[in-house]
């Protein structure tokens, strides 16, 4: 028996693109998950690992769908294999199909598919860190835009000025404290 699996990392992704494959693939037994892959907490997960008997195959669109880093997906495919459950994908650039236990090639697609998942994942990781602090660098914030009333805090500036503590400041205008220290510019003699 084929059982698929999908996953996408936050609840805002969507799953159809992955579900679409599966079902044009054939498979009727799905599992998902909206749940990051650096856990194995996942419930659609763990119903896919539950359902598979000896001499099924869980198919994922791609191969990072089961696991966040390289050791955890074969960690995982080392598992399902000791079960006799074998991993087949269906978009990874290596086809992979595990169902087959003496096939070296997939043994090795698993492996290199695995390592250049994660290499993406550090390289994008390291380039939105780049970007941030070159973004700081030039003075631009980062981040989600502030959703603060600007009124609300030109108002806290002024009171700031006249050397009103902060405690008032947060009282007068119903900002929070963490939020003025973040938009008001430092003042040496704060003591609150």
């Amino acid at each position: 028996m084929e059982i698929g699996y999908a996953r996408v990392s936050t609840a805002k992704q969507d799953l159809g693109r992955q579900l679409d494959a599966l079902a044009v693939a054939g498979i009727t037994k799905v599992f998902a998950d909206k749940k990051s892959g650096a856990t194995r907490d996942r419930p659609g997960l763990q119903g896919a690992l539950d359902h598979a008997r000896a001499g099924d195959v869980i198919v994922v669109h791609t191969l990072d769908r089961l696991g966040r880093t390289v050791r955890d997906t074969l960690n995982l495919m080392h598992e399902l294999k000791g079960r006799g459950v074998g991993v087949r994908t269906l978009a990874d650039p290596l086809p992979i199909d595990t169902s087959d236990p003496d096939s070296p090639m997939a043994q090795l697609a698993v492996v290199m598919l695995a390592l250049f998942g994660e290499m993406e994942r550090t390289y994008a990781t390291e380039r939105a860190s780049h970007a941030r602090a070159v973004a700081t660098a030039h003075g631009r914030r980062t981040g989600r835009p502030s959703v603060v009333d600007p009124d609300k805090l030109e108002h806290a500036a002024m009171l700031r000025e006249k050397g009103i503590p902060m405690r008032e400041i947060v009282s007068k205008t119903g900002l929070a404290r963490t939020t003025l220290y973040r938009h008001l510019p430092p003042r040496h003699d704060d003591k609150d």
